[in-house]
C-alpha cells in the first residue's frame, strides 16, 4: 500500500509540474492580449483642438487606431440631423420599435417591440442613455437595415475627412462571433465632433438628466455618462464610451468667453482618470485659446449728429399785435406835422420881417 501511495503522489507531482507552465503561458497570452486593446495610463491616445478652426493644440498619439465604443453614436446623430435638415424624416415622426431594437443588450431604455416613440425623444435617449436600442430602432426608421445604416455611417465618415475610421455597427458594442470592431482614432472623432458644432448636437449631448416615457406611470429615469456636465464649467457635450477591450474613451468640448475647444481621448484604463485628464486638456485649450484671442473692437456707437445750438442772441420784445403799424403811422404823422409846423412859423417869420414900420400917433390927450 505505502508503494501505492507514493507511486500515486509521485504522478500528481509529476502533472502538477507538466500543467503549471502551460496555465502560466496561457494567462500570460491572455494578459498580452487584453493590453494591446487597452490603453497605456493614462490613455492609449489623445488629442485637443480649437473647435473653430480645427488647429491642434495638443496632442498624443492622435492616429492610434482602436475601438470608440459607444462614441460612434455621434455618428448616428450627425445623420439622423441631416436627415431631418433635408425633410426626409421630421424629429415628431412616429418610431414604431421593431422585435430587432428590442432585444439589443447593453445600455439601454428597454425599448418593446410595438411600443412607439418619435424621432427626437430617441435621440435623447441615443445620447443621454447612450441606448444601444435606440440606436438600432432610429437606425431601422431611417435606412431600413443596420447594415443599409452602417453604409450611410462610413460614407459620412469619408465625406468629413475621417480617413482613418470604419463603421461596423450601429451602437459601438463588442462585435460578436464574425463580427468587426468599429475603428476610429482621436483626430476623427475630433474631426466628426467639429462637424456637429455646425448642427443642433448641443440640444441633445448637454442634458445631464431627462424621464424616458414621461407620461407614463413609472418613467425610465436617464442620466448623462459624461461625466463633465456640470463638473466643468462650460462643458455641453459630447459622448462617452466603454468597453472592456476599448477601455474608457470621451469625446468632450467645453466653452468660455467665446471660445470652444474639443478633447478627445481614448482608450483610459481608469474611468477617473480619463475624465482628469480630459478637464486638464479642455482647461489648457480654454486658458490659451482666451488669452491669445484677438481683442473684440467694440461694435461702432451710432450717435445721432451733435445739433449746437445757435448763439443766445438778443431778443427784441415781439410787438403786440397791430402795434407795430401803429407806432410806423405816428411817426411820419408827427414828422408831416412837424414839418408843416416849421413851414408855418417860417412864414410867419418872414412876413413880420417885411411888415413896413409904422410910426405910432401921438396921444394928444396925454400932450
Amino acid at each position: 500500500m505505502k508503494k501505492n501511495y507514493k507511486s500515486i503522489f509521485l504522478f500528481l507531482l509529476i502533472a502538477a509540474c507538466i500543467a503549471a507552465p502551460a496555465q502560466a503561458a496561457r494567462k500570460q497570452t491572455a494578459t498580452k492580449t487584453d493590453s494591446q486593446a487597452l490603453s497605456k495610463d493614462p490613455y492609449l491616445g489623445a488629442i485637443l483642438i480649437d473647435a473653430a478652426s480645427g488647429r491642434v493644440l495638443f496632442e498624443d498619439n492622435p492616429d492610434v487606431q482602436a475601438p470608440p465604443a459607444s462614441i460612434i453614436k455621434l455618428m448616428d446623430l450627425l445623420i439622423v440631423l441631416e436627415y431631418v435638415k433635408n425633410k426626409a424624416i421630421g424629429l415628431q415622426d412616429t418610431v414604431t420599435i421593431s422585435a430587432e431594437a428590442a432585444k439589443i443588450g447593453g445600455s439601454q431604455v428597454y425599448l418593446k417591440e410595438n411600443e412607439q416613440f418619435t424621432v427626437d425623444e430617441l435621440l435623447y435617449a441615443l445620447m443621454v442613455q447612450s441606448a444601444n436600442d435606440a440606436a438600432v430602432a432610429i437606425a431601422l426608421h431611417v435606412a431600413g437595415t443596420k447594415e443599409a445604416f452602417v453604409d450611410l455611417m462610413n460614407k459620412k465618415a469619408r465625406e468629413i475627412g475621417m480617413t482613418n475610421t470604419t463603421f461596423h455597427s450601429v451602437h459601438g458594442l463588442p462585435p460578436g462571433k464574425g463580427q468587426q470592431a468599429d475603428i476610429s482614432t482621436p483626430r476623427d472623432i475630433a474631426t466628426l465632433c467639429r462637424e456637429l458644432l455646425k448642427w443642433d448636437a448641443l440640444r441633445y449631448t448637454s442634458v445631464k438628466e431627462r424621464p424616458f416615457r414621461a407620461d407614463s406611470a413609472e418613467p425610465f429615469g436617464m442620466r448623462n455618462h459624461n461625466h463633465l456636465l456640470g463638473n466643468f464649467d462650460g462643458c455641453d457635450g459630447f459622448k462617452t464610451g466603454y468597453y472592456r477591450v476599448a477601455g474608457f474613451s470621451i469625446a468632450a468640448t467645453a466653452a468660455r468667453k467665446n471660445q470652444r475647444a474639443i478633447a478627445v481621448v481614448f482608450g483610459s484604463e481608469n474611468r477617473h482618470v480619463r475624465d482628469a485628464k480630459t478637464k486638464d486638456l479642455l482647461a489648457r485649450g480654454l486658458t490659451e485659446l482666451i488669452r491669445t484671442a484677438p481683442p473684440v473692437a467694440p461694435a461702432p456707437s451710432v450717435q445721432a449728429p451733435s445739433v449746437q445750438a445757435p448763439a443766445e442772441t438778443k431778443k427784441e420784445e415781439a410787438p403786440a399785435a397791430g402795434e407795430k403799424d401803429v407806432i410806423e403811422i405816428s411817426t411820419r404823422t408827427l414828422k408831416v406835422v412837424g414839418i408843416s409846423i416849421g413851414i408855418a412859423l417860417l412864414a410867419v417869420l418872414i412876413v413880420l420881417i417885411s411888415r413896413p414900420k409904422v410910426k405910432k400917433k401921438k396921444n394928444f390927450l396925454n400932450g
